[in-house]
């Protein structure tokens, strides 16, 4: 597994990740075991870098990272992330502040068994929110406390990551890109890179659009969020399927399969494709799935795509999905 270093934090993770909130919630019901077997399988591969968020149901993935961190005698060994804010209801930009962030960490602090939290990054806050000086003085007076190392974001959009990384103290940016999803690449990582700033890649199969392995017939759990989120209704549809219709997904991942390379998957082409772009520090799949746990870390081994792929990747994106995303997020 290779190795990037996490912008300014000085923290060297695996470029392949993993991500939690597949154990958390929103995917259907995962058993406490199941989530438990999820992270060893993830460590057992050779990731170090576990993302989570405290509202992954209701601090299950938190609980079940911390009981398998114990379990292995590797806490010193693992980066864990969470994330902080989607908790606050009504969801506003100004409740964006000490007080609540705070207690969101304290809380995160229990059930991650620590006392400093390696990151903690906002959660999707509303726009407003980085706009607002006093959300990020927070951050820093949380780190001052020694409540928390290093503070990023998790954003929606391109325009809230490069407002983030004009405050010093945002190391990270958690951003939504794939081959679904290509717009960070344009401005945010030329910006990133520029101020070593670390780009955590989230939904990089788009839901598992991108694994190759759904088809048109796929039914979904009704707690699952490509069954309850398809237009929005719960959170920002970008979060599901990157905000790809459906059927122009499956039209999209149809052109996308004569270019996958001999011997690798679609979700490791996907994922290759991502690690092919030198701004981003480690990209997280999520599944409870062993093998495709094990294929997703493998990924890092893969030979970079071929400039004929990238194109052809570049071409699917131009004819099939641009017009419907590109301009949103």
């Amino acid at each position: 597994m290779h190795r990037r270093r996490l912008g300014t934090t000085g923290i060297d993770v695996t470029e392949v990740g993993f991500g939690t909130w597949n154990i958390g919630g929103d995917w259907g019901d995962v058993s406490e075991e199941a989530g438990r077997e999820a992270v060893r399988t993830a460590l057992d591969a050779g990731i170090d870098f576990v993302d989570t968020a405290d509202v992954y149901g209701d601090g299950f993935s938190e609980q079940r990272i911390a009981e398998v961190l114990d379990e292995r005698g590797v806490r010193d060994e693992v980066t864990v992330a969470t994330k902080a804010g989607r908790r606050l209801d009504p969801h506003t930009a100004d409740r964006y502040d000490y007080e609540n962030l705070s207690r969101f960490v304290d809380r995160s602090r229990e059930y991650l068994g620590e006392d400093t939290l390696d990151l903690v990054q906002l959660h999707c806050p509303p726009t407003e929110a980085y706009y607002q000086p006093e959300t990020f003085d927070a951050l820093a007076r949380l780190r001052e406390e020694g409540k928390i190392d290093h503070y990023g974001v998790s954003v929606e959009k391109v325009e809230q990551a490069l407002k983030a990384i004009e405050y010093p103290g945002v190391e990270t940016v958690q951003i939504i890109f794939n081959m679904f999803r290509q717009r960070p690449a344009e401005l945010f990582f030329e910006a990133a890179k520029r101020r070593d700033v670390g780009v955590i890649v989230r939904v990089p199969l788009a839901s598992g659009l991108l694994t190759g392995e759904l088809s048109r017939e796929t039914e979904f759990p009704e707690n699952d969020h490509r069954n309850f989120n398809i237009e929005g209704e719960a959170f920002d549809r970008g979060e599901t399927f990157a905000g790809l219709p459906v059927e122009d997904g499956f039209d999209a991942v149809d052109a996308l399969r004569e270019h996958v390379p001999e011997g690798a998957t679609m979700a490791q082409m996907a994922l290759r494709w991502i690690l092919d772009h030198e701004a981003v520090s480690t990209v997280i799949p999520g599944s409870t799935t062993p093998e495709h746990i094990r294929a997703n870390a493998a990924a890092s081994d893969l030979a970079p795509l071929t400039h004929q792929t990238h194109g052809a990747v570049r071409d699917v994106y131009e004819e099939f999905v641009a017009d419907a995303v590109h301009h949103r997020w």
